[in-house]
């Protein structure tokens, strides 16, 4: 991992605690949490809080993630949002935790000045004992506080203020006023400054989650379905009516498009589709020339061409299902025969624009691997599990094209590949019949299961 560490393209954009202050701080947000406490006078974290370098010293990568299903969090600083969350369990986490944080940004704010922030990602399942105690999760909420109780105690004070402006011998209650002057010591002048944090919820209706072998789970859909990059048979009963694995193609293929949830590259407006292929192709050839031992040092696209001719036998019907695509959508081509089984359909497609196309890019990149820079850009977990088992010339040549190529722009090249144009208005009347292509599909019809 060390090409991608040096290149930020691993434990990137984290944020340094190099302050007495703030590791004392973090020390005792961590002490309060899980009883634990660091040695070391500087480290990273993420937007959880989560430390690499801890993480080592403690031998517990999920030392704020006990048995990967309640994420705990300390904060520093409302920077953090920003920060990527590292050794993620669920898709959602990141997400959810960045809008905890904007949500009460002026109060985290007035709350990280003085003190570290303390909370935890609640749900109503402690343990996945099972595979079906995945389906208990329905809800995420917050808890969060300093350490020494800003919140909980500020809450206190209101409460008491309420009871003092309410209650008529309120005036003569000497023990209620000496409270409140004992809290209002700690907490200010909440009346003025307000210490509150907002009560969020989150609905877990379709995530992602490392459990289980890797498996997204669809409920918040028409035709729901739970999808697992393993083997379902060792999954046992679950509460849906539909559970695929990663290699039933043709079923994973109708229930993206009976849910609407994915669109062809080539009929996706605002983008350059032939580029978009074209790239998908060379990172094909570059998998297979790294195979053979080429060295791929400073290649070029014109090199990757080159390779492709001389490797052309060798290449995957992957590769040759999208040339046969863009010789299909530049230069007028025969009409490609690609269907759900062809091993290039799911690099044909991307998300279309609805809340989850996250969760589903993340998907389509793990049934297309060897388009790596979407394989980075949406499923990390499953990029660094994948580079760990290529060869040299292959990591070199990744490293090098995600840091010139990808690094630069990471915000363009994410609008390129998964940016959404605005649909066009349609003339008012009755809607038009559906063509051929929203019919069946671009390529054929998806094939239905058995």
């Amino acid at each position: 991992m060390k090409r991608l560490i040096q290149r930020g393209l691993m434990f990137g954009n984290l944020i340094p605690v190099v302050s007495p202050i703030l590791v004392e701080r973090y020390n005792r947000a961590l002490k309060r949490l899980t009883g634990k406490q660091t040695e070391l006078t500087d480290f990273h974290i993420d937007i959880s809080g989560y430390s690499p370098e801890i993480g080592d010293e403690l031998g517990d990568d999920l030392y704020l993630n006990h048995k990967g299903v309640n994420r705990q969090f300390i904060l520093l600083t409302t920077e953090q949002k920003t920060a990527p969350l590292l050794n993620a369990k669920f898709s959602t986490s990141r997400g959810i935790l960045r809008q905890f944080i904007e949500a009460n940004e002026a109060q985290l704010f007035a709350l990280t000045a003085r003190d570290g922030v303390a909370g935890e990602l609640v749900n109503s399942v402690y343990g996945l004992d099972t595979p079906a105690r995945l389906f208990d999760i329905g809800h995420v909420s917050i808890e969060a506080d300093t350490t020494d109780g800003a919140v909980a105690a500020a809450a206190k004070l209101g409460g008491m203020i309420d009871q003092f402006m309410r209650d008529e011998g309120a005036w003569f209650d000497d023990v209620l006023i000496g409270n409140m002057i004992g809290l209002a010591k700690d907490t200010g002048d909440i009346t003025r400054n307000p210490v509150k944090l907002a009560d969020m919820t989150f609905d877990q209706d379709n995530f992602w989650t490392a459990h289980l072998g890797g498996l997204y789970l669809f409920r918040g859909v028409p035709e729901p379905a739970a999808i697992t990059m393993g083997d379902k048979s060792g999954l046992g009963d679950l509460p849906i009516a539909t559970v695929l694995q990663g290699d039933e193609r043709s079923a994973i293929a109708q229930f993206l498009k009976a849910n609407d949830l994915a669109e062809p590259i080539v009929e996706a407006r605002g983008i350059d589709s032939g580029a978009i292929l074209r790239q998908k192709m060379d990172f094909i050839v570059a998998a297979v020339a790294a195979g053979l031992g080429e060295d791929l040092a400073g290649a070029t696209r014109r090199d990757l061409r080159n390779m492709g001719r001389r490797y052309f036998d060798m290449l995957p019907a992957a590769w040759h299902g999208l040339a046969d695509l863009v010789r299909w959508a530049e230069d007028g081509g025969a009409w490609p025969h690609i269907d759900s089984e062809h091993p290039a359909y799911f690099y044909t497609l991307r998300a279309k624009a609805h809340k989850d196309a996250d969760l589903v890019n993340m998907l389509l990149a793990e049934l297309s691997p060897m388009d790596v820079r979407q394989l980075f850009i949406c499923h990390k977990e499953a990029f660094y599990t994948a580079y760990r088992g290529w060869t040299d010339e292959k990591k070199d040549y990744v490293a090098q094209f995600l840091s010139t190529e990808y690094q630069v722009d990471k915000a363009g090249t994410r609008d390129a590949l998964f940016g959404f144009e605005a649909a066009m208005s349609e003339p008012s009347g009755p809607p038009p019949l559906p063509d051929l292509i929203d019919r069946v599909g671009p390529w054929g019809a998806v094939r239905r299961r058995d």
